[in-house]
């Protein structure tokens, strides 16, 4: 969408929940640390690493482990209100700036078999919380308060300012470098 040319590597990590862990730290440890593993084999480049979590009356909503407990977690979200923490962090030359963008989500009120027809799709299976707002996830969303790119997992205006702090500026047909202060 910006623009930019960019390749996607995966970072094996330990996603594993610290105990105590609130869940925009969480979010935040795992975006860290991603851009560290990444990082360590590409020092010169920009490199994003990203972590979203979905948070229910402080019951954090991971990724399904199958269609029923896709159907189970969507009901739970059903015509209730949650929080979307999503982190994002950048790394370059052993430098790590990161931050979390946390965006409260209202899912509209819907029956049993519109999350069936949902979780029929496919899409959910792969999507913390059951569901992907960018996609047909969008039908069970009434509203959203905040950064709506972060509900999709990686929050733009964030990602440029952290950017931006690593001495680049985005210029609408890519990356520039700039003096930082």
């Amino acid at each position: 969408m910006l623009g930019l040319e960019f390749d996607v590597l995966p970072a094996d990590i330990d996603e594993t929940y610290l105990n105590g862990e609130p869940a925009p730290a969480h979010a935040e440890r795992l975006a860290r640390e991603k851009a560290l593993a990444v990082a360590k084999d590409q020092p010169d480049s920009l490199v994003i690493g990203s972590d979203t979590v979905v948070v229910l009356d402080r019951e954090v909503l991971g990724k399904p482990r199958d269609r029923e407990h896709a159907i189970e977690m969507l009901m739970k979200l059903e015509g209730r209100a949650h929080r979307v923490e999503t982190g994002v962090a950048v790394a370059r030359n052993g430098a790590l700036l990161s931050g979390v963008e946390s965006v409260k989500v209202y899912f509209r009120p819907f029956d049993r078999r519109l999350a069936e027809l949902y979780v029929n799709t496919g899409e959910p299976m792969d999507k913390a919380g059951a569901y992907g707002i960018q996609g047909h996830g969008s039908a069970l969303v009434e509203r959203i308060d905040g950064d709506y790119y972060a509900v999709m997992g990686l929050p733009v205006a964030q990602l440029l300012s952290l950017i931006n702090a690593h001495g680049f500026q985005y210029t609408f047909t890519g990356l520039e470098p700039v003096d930082v202060p």
